[in-house]
């Protein structure tokens, strides 16, 4: 099979809707990428994928399976705020009902309790995650590596001055091997809630992180179908991408 090869003749097994979240403010680092990802990996698994987008003053979607979140600047932090607030009782009720969701650095602030800019306005999140993040005069900036239980080795790319700590609600994501990850302070990286990952890195993150990928995958599948059976992804170009990522210095 090569990597660009979809289901061939075969039947679906079924539908995934992939819907990533405020697209126009929230993908500075090019976080929808994650979501070319998923749709890749569920044709190799047999699913047809639909990908859709949220943007400001949009209808949300029914029927979504699994939510994608980006990073932004905090202006397209701010632009976002009020809608991303409307849609606060949606999201959480989503969340606990165990839908699978990967928020990337902006938006997994703004789904914790606050973010305190530098500048000294708080934007309100909405409360998801037990998390707060504070802006500071500190950028933390390069190549991580981050050891996890869940999914072995988690490799990436961080750039924020929000420094997020984590409240007992939730559970880091990992700890740092190489990197910095939520702050400066506790060596912990992203965050774990129900079927929420969470996390500070870029990259896209889920190419080089397929156990990742996988993961929403078979959580979404077997919360519509009640069982998932994997198919046969080629993980060539992720094995390269991930030993070319390991060898970068910090």
């Amino acid at each position: 099979m090569t990597p660009d090869s979809g289901t061939g003749t075969s039947a679906s097994k079924g539908t995934i809707r992939v819907l990533q979240l405020y697209p126009r403010e929230m993908n500075i680092y090019g976080d929808w990428g994650n979501a070319l990802v998923l749709q890749q990996r569920l044709k190799w698994h047999g699913y047809t994928p639909e990908l859709l987008e949220y943007n400001v003053g949009d209808e949300f979607p029914e029927g979504v399976d699994i939510i994608l979140g980006g990073g932004g600047q905090d202006s397209g932090q701010l632009v976002i705020q009020d809608d991303l607030q409307s849609r606060a009782s949606l999201l959480k009720g989503m969340a606990e009902d165990g839908t699978p969701m990967l928020l990337i650095c902006g938006l997994y602030q703004l789904f914790g309790r606050f973010f305190k800019t530098r500048s000294g306005p708080v934007i309100p999140g909405i409360g998801v995650l037990d998390v707060e993040t504070h802006g500071t005069d500190e950028r933390l900036i390069g190549n991580v590596k981050v050891t996890t239980a869940e999914f072995g080795e988690v490799l990436g790319y961080e750039n924020h001055s929000g420094q997020t700590t984590l409240g007992p609600g939730v559970a880091p994501l990992g700890t740092v091997a190489k990197g910095t990850g939520n702050n400066s302070s506790d060596g912990q990286e992203g965050a774990r809630y129900r079927n929420i990952v969470a996390s500070y890195l870029h990259g896209s993150l889920l190419p080089k992180n397929p156990a990742i990928a996988d993961f929403l995958i078979r959580t979404a599948v077997e919360r519509k179908y009640g069982t998932f059976t994997p198919g046969e992804p080629d993980d060539r170009y992720a094995v390269l991408a991930r030993e070319h990522a390991a060898r970068r210095p910090r």
